[in-house]
């Protein structure tokens, strides 16, 4: 686990978007940083798909780059 400076209005939206979708801050925070990346090793995918390979996949569960493809427990990207 990691800390991440954002802006203070970045923290603003998160904690607007957080309470409309009953998300913790950091909970939505981790759905957009998944759905940015997803977004960027995927560009020919719509938001919509991109929602339905989290879905498929185990949504609560750390992804290797550019994959849905699980990190295994315990294990660490250097």
């Amino acid at each position: 686990m990691g800390i991440v400076k954002i802006s203070d209005q970045m923290h603003e939206n998160l904690r607007l978007a957080s309470g409309a979708l009953s998300r913790s801050i950091n909970a939505q925070a981790e759905h957009w940083l998944r759905i940015g990346l997803l977004a960027e090793t995927n560009p020919d995918l719509r938001y919509s798909e991109l929602c339905q390979l989290l879905l498929r996949g185990n949504a609560n569960a750390p992804f290797k780059l550019g994959t849905l493809e699980p990190v295994a427990e315990g294990a660490h990207d250097a």
